[in-house]
C-alpha cells in the first residue's frame, strides 16, 4: 500500500512523462511500453524540503522583523543628532528594499541533471550518422596585445577537440581589432590543431587545451592502459613548446609596427592596417578542404572574419562584432545552436556541448528554451580568492535561484543559444489539452455554447490552413513565419502576401536573400544550390558597416544595443518573449577562463558591468517599466530589476559607511538609548541576517570563506567601482559624455599571483581608501574622548566602534591591496599597530609618568594668616 508521499512523487514523474508510469531514476525497470522518443534527456531537482522548508520560513520572519524595526526607527527620532538618525534610515530603508529584490529570485532554487547515455542512444548511436544538431561556435577577441594570442589559440584548439561530432562544429573567431596577429596565430593554430585533435581524441584526455592540460599536476598515468601514451605524450608537449615558440615570436614581431604598414606573405598590404577604416575579411582555415588531421580524420569548420569598419558608423562594440558573426554562420553554416565564448574561456569538459543538447533537444522541455548558461569558473586566483573573483554566491546561489523561475541571466560567455531565439521570435505557446465539450445533448440541440464552441472550432480550423497555405512556396521553401505578417485575404493568391512578407523581413533582417532565407529554417542548413564561392560573397556583404542601418538589428534583432553590459540586455529581451533559459552545473565544469586578480584591474571589470546596469536602468529597456504584458514573470523581472539598480546602492551605502566616523567623531549616535523592547527587535534583525546567511549556505553548498569574501567585495565594489559607474552612466546620458572601458588583461607574469601585489594607482581607490581613513581616525579620536571623560563615557562608546569596525573589517581586503606586500607583514598586524600605538599614545599623555606625584594640591604662600 503505497503512502500519500509516494502517490504524489509517482504522479509528478508521470505528468513530467507525459502521462507514463516509468522510472526515471534507474531504481527500477523501465517499461517496455514507454515511447523512447518522449524519454527525458534530463531531470530538475528541487532542493529537498528539509533544507528549502526553513530558509523560506526565516525569510518570513526577517520580513516581519524588519516591519517591526523600521516602526521603531521612525517612530524615534534622535532630536540631537536629526540629520545622523535620518540619513541613516534613508540608507536602511534602501538597503532592505535591494535585499528583497535579491531575496526573492531565490526562493526557488533547483539543480538539474543530465543523462548523456540517452541522448547518445537517441541521436548518437555508434555506427549510424549522428543526428545530433549542429553548433556554431563563437570567439571574440578585440585586441591581441591585452587578449594574447595563445590565450585565444588554447580556446580554439579546446573547441577543435571538443568530444561531437566534426561535422557538427564550426568555430568562427571574430577579430574586432583586425590584427594581422591575431590572423597569423589562427593559422598557425590551425595548423597545429592537426596534431593535437587527434591525440586528444585518441587518449580521451581533459582538458583539451594544452596549455593547461600540460600545467596539470596530477598523475596523467591515470585510466590510460595505452602503453603508446607516455612516449606520444612526451612527443606532443614538445609540438607544443615549439608551436608556442613560433606564436611568441609572432608577438614579438608584432611589438614593433612598419611606417609602411603590415603586409602578407605574398607581399599585398594587409587589409586591416587601419583599425578604424578597412574592408571586412573572411578566411576558412579549416573545411571544405584541407581540414583534415594527420591521421586523415576531418576536422571541425575554423573561420576568420574581422567585419568591416568605417568612419562615421557606429559599431556598437562587442555586440556588433557577435551579431555580425550571426549572420556570417548563419549563410555559411547556419547552425541552430550558437555558442559564444571569451577568447580566453576554452572548454575544460569535452562534452559541455552534449550537456547543453540534453536541454536543448529534449522533447519535453526543447522548444521553449533560448539559452543553456553554464557558470564561469577561473584558472589562476589566489586560494583565499581575495577579491570575489570566483563570484561563487552569484553562480552558485542567485542563479540556481532563477532557474527555478523562468532561467538564468545571461553572463557573456559560455552560453548555448537557439538561433531562432535571436530573431526577436517569440517563445512558442505550450498546447493546451483540448477542453471538454458537451456531449451529452442530442445532435439536433442548438445551445448557445454548443453553437458557439463549434463555430470557434470552424474559425481556428481554417486559420491553421490559411497559416499552412501561406508558410510555403512551390519549392517547399519557407517565405515566412514572423509574428505581425498578415495572413492574406481569403480567396486571393499568395503572390502578393509572399512579396508583402518579403518586403517585411528584408527590413527586419537587411538587404541579403540568403540570409533572410536562412532565418526560416528552424533545423538550420544552408542553401544547396548555392556555391562555397557566392555564400563566401555573400558572407562579406551581410558584415559591411553599413548592412544593419534602417534594420531591427540591435533593437529586436540578435545582441541588443545600448549597453555596454549587452548580455544582461539580450537575455532580458528573449525572456520578454517568453522563452526561458537553463542552468546547467556538469560535475566537471564546462569552461574555464582568466579573472583578473589584481585590485585595480578587478575594480575596472566591475565598473564595466556596473556601468551597463546603469545604462539599462536609464533605458526604454529599464526592467521596472519595460516588457508588460510579454512572457516575463514577476520574480524574474526582480533578478532583472536588482541587476540594474544595485550600482544606485553605492550612494546610500558610501552614505552609511561615513556616518560611524562622524557618530565617534562628533560624540553623537543614529538610535536614541534603546529600551528592552528595542533591543529585542535589534538582536532579532541580527540573528535573522545571520539565519538566513547559514541556511542559504546549506542548501546551496558554498563554504563560509566564499560567502564572507562576497559580503566584503560587496561593500568594496560598492564605494568605489559602482559609484563611479553612477556618476559616468549620469554623464553619458545627461551630457552625453562617453567613456570607454578598458580590456581587462588576460595574462599574469611568470610568478605565481604576482598580479595579485602589483600596486596600480586609479582614482577608484580614492573612496574607499577615505573611508578606512576617517574610520579610522574616528576609533582612535572615541577612544580618547572616552578616556578623557571618564568611566560613563565607555557603554554609549562601543555601539560606535561596532558600527566603525563594521567598515573596517570590510574594506579589509582593499587595505591589503593597498599595502601590496609590504615584505609579506600581515596586514593584520600593522592595523592593531597603528590603532594600539594610537590609543597607547593618548594614554601616555592622560598618565604623564614623568610629571611629579603629591598627596593633595601645591600651594603657595601668599603671607595670610587663614587661621
Amino acid at each position: 500500500m503505497e503512502n500519500w508521499k509516494q502517490k504524489q512523487e509517482k504522479l509528478q514523474v508521470m505528468n513530467e512523462n507525459g502521462g507514463k508510469d516509468w522510472d526515471n531514476d534507474g531504481d527500477g525497470p523501465d517499461l517496455p511500453l514507454m515511447d523512447e522518443a518522449r524519454q527525458p534527456l534530463s531531470r530538475k531537482l528541487p532542493v529537498p524540503s528539509s533544507q528549502i522548508n526553513p530558509y523560506r520560513m526565516i525569510i518570513i520572519i526577517r520580513l516581519v522583523v524588519l516591519g517591526f524595526f523600521f516602526h521603531y526607527r521612525v517612530m524615534h527620532p534622535v532630536n540631537d543628532a536629526y540629520a545622523l538618525w535620518l540619513v541613516s534610515v534613508i540608507c536602511e530603508i534602501w538597503f532592505a528594499i535591494s535585499w528583497i529584490l535579491d531575496q526573492f529570485p531565490k526562493w526557488l532554487p533547483v539543480d538539474r541533471e543530465t543523462y548523456l547515455d540517452r541522448l547518445s542512444l537517441r541521436y548518437d548511436k555508434e555506427g549510424q550518422p549522428s543526428q545530433l544538431s549542429s553548433v556554431d561556435i563563437f570567439v571574440s577577441t578585440v585586441d591581441p596585445l591585452k587578449e594574447p594570442p595563445l590565450v585565444t589559440a588554447n580556446t580554439v584548439l579546446s573547441i577543435l577537440a571538443v568530444d561531437y561530432p566534426v561535422d557538427k562544429v564550426s568555430c568562427y573567431v571574430s577579430d574586432d581589432g583586425a590584427a594581422m596577429l591575431t590572423f597569423e596565430a589562427l593559422s598557425e593554430t590551425s595548423e597545429f590543431a592537426r596534431k593535437w585533435v587527434p591525440f586528444c581524441k585518441k587518449f580521451n584526455i581533459e582538458p583539451r587545451a594544452p596549455e593547461f592540460y600540460f600545467a596539470q599536476k596530477i598523475d596523467y598515468l591515470q585510466d590510460k592502459v595505452l602503453t603508446s601514451f607516455i612516449k606520444e605524450r612526451r612527443a606532443m608537449k614538445r609540438e607544443y613548446e615549439e608551436f608556442k615558440v613560433r606564436i611568441n615570436a609572432l608577438v614579438a614581431k608584432a611589438q614593433k609596427v612598419p611606417e609602411e604598414g603590415w603586409t602578407m606573405q605574398d607581399g599585398t598590404p594587409w587589409p586591416g592596417n587601419n583599425v578604424r577604416d578597412h574592408p571586412g575579411m573572411i578566411q576558412v582555415f579549416l573545411g571544405q578542404s584541407g581540414g583534415h588531421d594527420t591521421e586523415g580524420n576531418e576536422l571541425p569548420r575554423l573561420v576568420y572574419a574581422s567585419r568591416e569598419k568605417r568612419p562615421g558608423f557606429n559599431h556598437h562594440k562587442k555586440a556588433g562584432a557577435m551579431n555580425a558573426l550571426v549572420r556570417v554562420s548563419a549563410v555559411l553554416t547556419n547552425a541552430p545552436y550558437l555558442l559564444n565564448l571569451d577568447c580566453d574561456h576554452y572548454f575544460n569538459n569535452s562534452k559541455a556541448l552534449k550537456e547543453a543538447m540534453c536541454f536543448m533537444m529534449d522533447p519535453l522541455l526543447g522548444k521553449k528554451v533560448c539559452y543553456v548558461q553554464f557558470p564561469q569558473r577561473f584558472d589562476g586566483i589566489d586560494r583565499h580568492d581575495r577579491y570575489a573573483n570566483r563570484n561563487i554566491v552569484f553562480f552558485d546561489i542567485n542563479m540556481k535561484g532563477l532557474d527555478g523561475i523562468q532561467g538564468p541571466i545571461y553572463v557573456g560567455t559560455g552560453c548555448v543559444f537557439r538561433r531562432q531565439a535571436f530573431y526577436g521570435n517569440d517563445a512558442p505557446k505550450t498546447k493546451k489539452p483540448p477542453t471538454r465539450t458537451c456531449n451529452c445533448w442530442p445532435n439536433w440541440c442548438c445551445c448557445g455554447c454548443c453553437f458557439s464552441g463549434r463555430k470557434k472550432k470552424k474559425t481556428t480550423k481554417s486559420k491553421s490552413e490559411k497559416k499552412q497555405k501561406f508558410r510555403r512556396l512551390d519549392s517547399g521553401a519557407p517565405v515566412f513565419a514572423l509574428e505581425g505578417i498578415e495572413e492574406g485575404i481569403e480567396g486571393i493568391e499568395s503572390e502578393k502576401s509572399t512579396m508583402l512578407s518579403e518586403k517585411k523581413l528584408e527590413k527586419k533582417f537587411g538587404q541579403s536573400p540568403v540570409f533572410v532565407a536562412s532565418t526560416l529554417l528552424e533545423d538550420g542548413g544552408t542553401l544547396k544550390i548555392a556555391s562555397p564561392a557566392s555564400l563566401l560573397k555573400e558572407a562579406i556583404h551581410v558584415i559591411s558597416c553599413g548592412y544593419e542601418d534602417k534594420t531591427d538589428w540591435g533593437k529586436e534583432v540578435g545582441w541588443i544595443y545600448g549597453s555596454v553590459t549587452e548580455d544582461i540586455l539580450t537575455g532580458f529581451k528573449m525572456h520578454c518573449h517568453g522563452w526561458r533559459s537553463i542552468y546547467c552545473i556538469p560535475d566537471r565544469p564546462a569552461f574555464k577562463g582568466s579573472a583578473p586578480i589584481n585590485l585595480s584591474d578587478r575594480l575596472h571589470q566591475v565598473l564595466r558591468w556596473a556601468l551597463g546596469s546603469v545604462e539599462i536602468f536609464l533605458s526604454r529597456h529599464c526592467p521596472l517599466w519595460y516588457g508588460y504584458g510579454g512572457g516575463l514573470k514577476w520574480l524574474e523581472r526582480l533578478s532583472y530589476i536588482n541587476a540594474t539598480v544595485y550600482p544606485w546602492t553605492s550612494i546610500p551605502l558610501v552614505a552609511y559607511c561615513t556616518l560611524p566616523a562622524v557618530c565617534l567623531l562628533t560624540g553623537k549616535f543614529i538610535t536614541p538609548e534603546l529600551s528592552n523592547v528595542a533591543s529585542l527587535w535589534f538582536l532579532s534583525l541580527f540573528i535573522c541576517i545571520f539565519a538566513t546567511s547559514i541556511l542559504e549556505m546549506r542548501w546551496s553548498g558554498v563554504g563560509i570563506d566564499d560567502w564572507w569574501r562576497n559580503e566584503q567585495f560587496w561593500v568594496i565594489g560598492g564605494v568605489s567601482a559602482h559609484l563611479f559607474a553612477v556618476v559616468q552612466g549620469l554623464l553619458k546620458v545627461l551630457a552625453g559624455i562617453d567613456t570607454n572601458f578598458t580590456v581587462t588583461s588576460k595574462a599574469g607574469d611568470d610568478e605565481d599571483f604576482s598580479e595579485l601585489y602589483a600596486f596600480k594607482w586609479t582614482t577608484l581607490l580614492i573612496p574607499p581608501t577615505t573611508l578606512l581613513i576617517i574610520n579610522l581616525i574616528g576609533v582612535v579620536a572615541g577612544v580618547s574622548n572616552a578616556i578623557n571623560n571618564g568611566y560613563e563615557s565607555w557603554g554609549p562608546l562601543f555601539g560606535k566602534l561596532f558600527f566603525a569596525f563594521w567598515v573596517i573589517v570590510h574594506l579589509y581586503p582593499f587595505l591589503k591591496g593597498l599595502l601590496g606586500r609590504q615584505n609579506r607583514t600581515p596586514t593584520i598586524i600593522i592595523v592593531w599597530s597603528i590603532l594600539l600605538a594610537s590609543i597607547f599614545s593618548l594614554l601616555w599623555v592622560r598618565v604623564d609618568p614623568f610629571l611629579a606625584k603629591s598627596d593633595g594640591p601645591v600651594l603657595e604662600e601668599c603671607g595670610l594668616d587663614c587661621h
